[in-house]
């Protein structure tokens, strides 16, 4: 019998609040894959101190700088702290990854663009707790 080994994908994370730094402690608890997504060398290191292995740094007012990353992106998700630099991680990461785009939002902006800009899934919470957005899957150990 054959077996075909599964592509391993990574989970892609833009935190720039509190409720992405929960999540991004939630990948680790699941030992699940993931990257993350910043664009200044602050939030590098603080995604660093929450212990980050796969870090990509991205220019996001120079189009043109952006490059697919090597790491495989699955599923992506984007913590809403600026309606500005959310849309502007939409535009840049929908071609890189056929996985889901969820955006989690806690302030009262629209949806609906970021359902023009490509998201899949448009979440709104009030809660820091976002568990929810992986309860499907069971905690490794």
């Amino acid at each position: 019998m054959e077996h075909q080994s599964e592509l391993i994908t990574y989970t892609l994370v833009a935190a720039p609040c509190v409720i992405g730094e929960n999540f991004v402690k939630l990948l680790h608890i699941y030992q699940r894959p993931f990257a993350v997504l910043v664009n200044n060398s602050v939030e590098k290191q603080r995604m660093k101190q929450l212990g980050a292995k796969h870090i990509i740094e991205v220019d996001t007012v120079h189009h043109e700088a952006w490059e697919v990353p090597e790491l495989p992106i699955g599923d992506v998700y984007l913590f809403e702290d600026s309606l500005t630099l959310c849309c502007r991680y939409l535009q840049m990461v929908r071609s890189w990854t056929t996985g889901n785009i969820v955006v989690v939002k806690t302030n009262p902006t629209p949806r609906l663009i970021y359902k023009a800009l490509g998201a899949d899934h448009v979440v709104h919470t009030n809660k820091d707790q976002v568990s929810f957005l992986l309860r499907s899957e069971r905690p490794v150990g």
